[in-house]
């Protein structure tokens, strides 16, 4: 054992880090407690925030576009790139991130930017999208994203829609004309699987978050069930209950209707995308993590799929976290032998967000210790 390595799979710990911040962190504390383990750092992510940057720590190159931002505002967003496969994140362009001054716009928010985003990856020569959902701003079903693709979302009087959810109930016809490249394959990869319409669907659980109170919650029900019905009619597509319709607002459901995406577990695929399965070949430890360990863990998120995927290989995996809410049977059932939460070393939440990196490097110095040492089998 004294000749395997360890690898280092942490999600972001949002608020504080970002995954390729949070894996350097672990790394420092490592080598002070074992600086002879060969470490390999690859950062995570399940199609939210930060799934741009795994992909290019992992060997990806990164692309830069100016596109329409959440409220029609410019932005500059990224995407990654590897031979004829692309990574957009909605997060980079659609995103709560991307909003001017953080001020929530529920109802008119768009997905436009995220469509420019992958338009600028075909016309670049990419062949496989894979798209990133989590993290937006936006609860318009995807018809942003829908309409920079060329897509036409007419009222009765033959004008195109303005943006944003609310405005979708006054949609009266689709015109896709244009067509989506058959050529173009398109997955989406998301760690939720909520359905477009209801109380699980993509207004009700998650319009609140994007700040719609009540009646706007209600304005975006209608116009999403507007968007599903002439979907249906003029399209001939039912995907409103598929699992991971109600994703990033319903922009699963329009990547699934209008670019003939297929829906993957993030975090299996991009772990898949990744190569961490190689990465695994030989080692003696996985330490991943993200800022809460809890019962969201245990539903796909990263470090899960991480765990999973590790014990699958043989391989022990250790958990790192701001805070730790799961029982040790909750941890042992997910595949985690250990977790360590930076609340063990300092009490004050507020505290631990202002000095992650520190006190991540104290935990992993910690975990280092206990569990790299020669004796440990």
């Amino acid at each position: 054992m004294s000749s395997g390595h360890v690898v280092i799979a942490p999600d972001k710990f949002k608020g504080s880090l970002g995954a390729p911040e949070v894996a350097r962190h672990i790394a420092a504390g490592l080598r002070r407690a074992r600086p002879e383990v060969p470490l390999v750092e690859l950062p995570v992510a399940d199609g939210g925030d930060g799934t741009v940057d795994a992909a290019v720590v992992a060997g990806f190159d990164r692309v830069r576009a100016r596109v329409t931002g959440p409220t029609g505002e410019p932005v500059t967003a990224s995407y990654a790139v590897h031979g004829e496969v692309a990574v957009v994140e909605l997060a980079e362009a659609s995103g709560l991130r991307s909003l001017p001054g953080g001020r929530l716009e529920p109802l008119t928010a768009t997905s436009r930017g995220t469509g420019e985003l992958i338009g600028d990856a075909v016309r670049r020569g990419a062949r496989r999208i894979v798209l990133g959902l989590g993290g937006s701003a936006c609860t318009d079903g995807g018809a942003g994203l829908a309409a920079a693709l060329g897509a036409r979302l007419l009222d009765a009087d033959g004008r195109e829609l303005p943006p944003g959810g609310a405005a979708l109930r006054d949609l009266d016809r689709i015109d896709v004309s244009g067509g989506w490249p058959p050529e173009v394959t398109v997955v989406v990869a998301s760690d939720v699987d909520s359905p477009l319409l209801g109380p699980d669907g993509a207004a009700q659980v998650f319009g609140p978050q994007k700040g719609a109170g009540p009646a706007e919650v209600r304005a975006l029900e209608e116009g999403l069930t507007r968007l599903d019905a002439v979907v249906r009619r003029d399209l001939g597509v039912e995907a409103a209950e598929r699992p991971g319709a109600g994703a990033a607002g319903g922009a699963g459901f329009g990547a699934l209707v209008f670019l003939s995406a297929t829906v993957e577990p993030g975090i299996t695929y991009l772990l898949d995308l990744l190569g961490f399965a190689e990465h695994l070949a030989g080692a003696r430890l996985v330490i991943t993590g993200e800022g809460a360990l809890d019962r969201q863990t245990l539903r796909g998120k990263a470090p899960a799929g991480v765990a999973r995927a590790a014990t699958a290989a043989g391989v022990p995996v250790l958990a790192v976290a701001g805070r730790n809410s799961l029982s040790a049977g909750e941890l042992r059932d997910a595949g985690f032998r250990g977790a360590y939460a930076l609340t063990d070393i300092e009490p004050d939440p507020a505290r631990c967000m202002e000095e992650a990196g520190p006190l991540l490097e104290r935990l992993a110095e910690r975990a280092g210790a206990e569990w790299l040492d020669e004796a440990v089998r």
